[in-house]
Formats: structure tokens, C-alpha cells, sequence
């Protein structure tokens, strides 16, 4: 059961880690001043999105937000040990990894790899 605690705690750390930067990036954006800079660093900004053709907008940005908040949820339901939290974590996978490979997001993948190991070993305590 202290895996998938573990693994909570790291769908939380995703989610409001990188969620809460995002809605500053979103007010930064609607605002009109650009993407973000957090210690010289562009956020959600200046990464292969970009040199593809796709800009950060705030439509892209609140929908990685979103997927931040739905990180939020996977956690809480793997802290009770429910099986729901484990399949919305494996399927947030997919679309977490499309936006951290558009924002160049190193550590996300870290993580979720962490967390997915930790689900899949703890498996037989999910109800």
C-alpha cells in the first residue's frame, strides 16, 4: 500500500507542479505579455511545439492544465487504493507525454515512469 501512496504523491507533485505554473502561464498569456520565465527559463514556451508550427496559446496551455488537474485526481484515488486511479494514470500517460515532449518538459517522464513501476508492482492492493 506505501507504493501506491508513493505513486499518489508523485501524480500530485505532477499535477500541481506543473499545474500551477500553467495558470500563471495562462494569466501571463491572456494577458498579453508572452510566456512565461520562471528562473530564465521559458514555461510551456520555446520547445519542439514551437518549432513545429504550434504555438502556446492559452487554449493549449488550460488543456495541459487540465491534464494537471486530472494528474491531481489519479493521485487521490490511488491514495484510497481505488483500481480507477491506476487506469486514469495509465491513461494519462498518453497525453501527459505529448505535452511534455511539446514543452520540453524533462522530469514529467521521470515521474510517471516512477509511478506507473510502483502501480503496476502494488497492483494487487488496488480494489
Amino acid at each position: 500500500m506505501a507504493g501506491l501512496r508513493t505513486a499518489a504523491i508523485l501524480h500530485w507533485f505532477l499535477g500541481l507542479g506543473f499545474g500551477i505554473p500553467g495558470v500563471f502561464g495562462i494569466r501571463n498569456l491572456a494577458a498579453g505579455r508572452g510566456i512565461l520565465y520562471f528562473m530564465g527559463f521559458p514555461t510551456y514556451g520555446k520547445g519542439p511545439f514551437e518549432r513545429v508550427g504550434i504555438q502556446t496559446t492559452v487554449p493549449l496551455l488550460s488543456a495541459f492544465v487540465f491534464v494537471c488537474f486530472l494528474e491531481c485526481v489519479a493521485g487521490w484515488l490511488l491514495w484510497s487504493g481505488a483500481r480507477s486511479g491506476a487506469i486514469l494514470s495509465f491513461a494519462l500517460l498518453a497525453l501527459g507525454a505529448a505535452f511534455w515532449w511539446g514543452f520540453a518538459l524533462p522530469i514529467p517522464p521521470i515521474l510517471a515512469v516512477a509511478a506507473t513501476a510502483l502501480i503496476v508492482v502494488n497492483w494487487e492492493f488496488l480494489v
